[in-house]
């Protein structure tokens, strides 16, 4: 994963252009009792993406605290290779390469929202329902007659045909090295794929919130909207980060930055993981652009809205299938060579879903909320998970001779508003192996 470090590179020392969001100046909803705030909490609310990880633990707790949810879910009948219980997708490829499978088409499953349905609750209060996020007005019938909306879903691709991309034969060749598969092989698995490019990825993330925010602006009865953004739509300002830095809700990544790399993208092809650099350049560029556009749109419909930016998600899954942060995980304890030159943030799914809820039920709550435990590199991520786990076999070299990348920190000071403690990394850590481990994703 040296691509994440080229990435870095570029970023932190490119020149800084905040882009034009202003939460301070969002129109907000305050309900006061007794001189005090009086949360919002019960009734009917909406999740969007609700098969999600994130949104499954979000859709748990709701049910918890007697909510009724109205779930939305793709084709509950479609799932990707990713999404695939271990033994399938070692089908397709080694165990400890399952962020390949992002590439791959997706297949019938009916026990995608499984999980969802088993839960305490689910029976009595939870509704789930098919939903386009990229055709306009999809959400309507979904989001009617509720009082709270959280935005968790992404668009997903599939069969996509990005103009950027010429051949599919040339893609192969790039990426021989990191797919190791025969062509005939490839063939096989990316019967459709071409990577994902701004029609693709960006456009259809624009989309897809904006259809999501329209049909609760035309819902009068929603409150409040809580959207799933990203720690990604936050560091990559192009500011230095060192261990005395401290991120924090003020810092909005450059879209430029991104822009500019996709202009060269010829100077990438040498990178180690040349598809993980190209979708990681589109997925901060995404991800940036959709949150200033809910914002915008927000601003301009006098809508109630809050953003909650976390970093890297890991924890224990309700779903039975891989998510790529667990993967991430997974590939360290399952026969890695070498960890990545890289540093991150790192917080609990629980802290994730639980900040979602008190954003939306504390009236006073505004802005963005950026969510980290803690910030280390990679190598403190083996160290750790080896004191945790001394019988695994860790990766001991890094990825690269360079420097490793330096730690900085995220401010906790916002998410402490919302009366989160955060669950110390060691316990997120642990949690997820042993998740990994109940789920028959680790090789015994």
């Amino acid at each position: 994963m040296a691509f994440l470090y080229f990435i870095s590179i570029l970023i932190d020392y490119a020149t800084y252009i905040r882009i034009g969001v202003d939460s301070r100046n969002r129109i907000g909803r305050t309900e006061k009792e007794g001189g005090g705030e009086k949360k919002m909490s019960s009734g009917v609310v909406c999740v969007t993406g609700a098969s999600g990880y994130v949104a499954s633990w979000l859709v748990k707790l709701l049910l918890q605290r007697d909510y009724t949810v109205k779930a939305s879910v793709r084709d509950p009948s479609l799932r990707t290779v990713l999404e695939m219980q271990h033994d399938t997708v070692a089908a397709y490829f080694d165990a400890t390469q399952n962020e390949k499978a992002f590439y791959l088409p997706v297949v019938n499953d009916p026990k995608k929202t499984e999980h969802l349905l088993s839960l305490d609750g689910a029976k009595e209060r939870l509704h789930l329902f098919k939903a386009n996020l990229l055709e306009e007005g999809s959400f309507d019938s979904i989001v009617e007659g509720c009082v709270g909306v959280f935005h968790t879903a992404s668009p997903f691709y599939y069969g996509v045909t990005d103009p950027q991309v010429k051949e599919k034969q040339e893609w192969y060749q790039w990426n021989n090295s990191f797919l190791n598969l025969s062509w005939e092989t490839y063939l096989e698995a990316f019967p459709f794929y071409r990577p994902a490019g701004p029609a693709e990825l960006i456009d259809p993330a624009l989309k897809g919130t904006l259809n999501v925010l329209s049909s609760c602006a035309k819902t009068p009865t929603v409150k409040r909207v809580v959207v799933t953004s990203s720690i990604a739509a936050v560091v990559y300002s192009g500011k230095p980060r060192t261990p005395e830095v401290v991120v924090d809700e003020t810092w909005f990544s450059n879209q430029d930055i991104c822009k500019e790399l996709k202009e060269n993208t010829e100077k990438l092809k040498s990178i180690f993981f040349p598809l993980s650099v190209f979708f990681q350049l589109w997925y901060v560029l995404s991800k940036t652009l959709a949150e200033e556009a809910a914002w915008k749109f927000a601003k301009e419909k006098g809508m109630d809205i809050v953003t909650i930016n976390p970093a890297m998600v890991i924890g224990p899954l309700l779903q039975p299938t891989l998510n790529a942060s667990a993967a991430a995980i997974l590939n360290l304890i399952n026969g890695a060579q070498i960890f990545p030159n890289f540093t991150m943030g790192w917080v609990h799914v629980k802290d994730v879903a639980e900040a979602h809820i008190q954003a939306y039920e504390i009236p006073s709550a505004n802005g963005r909320y950026c969510l980290a435990e803690r910030t280390v590199h990679y190598s403190e991520i083996v160290k750790i998970l080896k004191d945790l786990f001394p019988d695994f076999q860790l990766p001991v070299k890094c990825a690269d001779d360079h420097p490793f990348m330096p730690t900085y920190q995220i401010s906790k000071e916002k998410a402490k508003s919302l009366g989160i403690e955060f669950i110390p990394l060691e316990e997120s850590l642990k949690e997820t192996v042993e998740s990994l481990k109940e789920k028959k994703f680790l090789s015994p």
